[in-house]
């Protein structure tokens, strides 16, 4: 199953450790606070174990996972300037 990872974290060193860790998962950042990729069952429970860790005790976050068929995910639609790459620029 492919998923969506979306996040509105406030707090840099939060934000820098969520989005380290769904690197470390395999995912790929598709925008600055958004990540996806195809995950297996339990890759899911060791995403959703590690989220957990690491907001655990913290305030004024939002993670979000998001199941996504194959099929659905192909027929996205992408608005983009050419080559653009959340990568190449500094998230804070």
């Amino acid at each position: 199953m492919i998923y969506l990872v979306i996040y509105d974290i406030s707090d840099n060193k939060l934000r820098g450790k969520i989005a380290k860790f769904l690197k470390q998962m395999g995912l790929k950042r598709v925008q600055k606070s958004a990540f996806v990729g195809s995950l297996k069952s339990s890759d899911i429970r060791n995403l959703e174990s590690g989220i957990r860790l690491i907001v655990k005790g913290k305030v004024d976050y939002n993670v979000q996972l998001y199941p996504l068929t194959e099929v659905l995910f192909n027929q996205r639609v992408i608005f983009s300037t050419p080559n653009y790459s959340p990568e190449e620029e500094e998230v804070i």
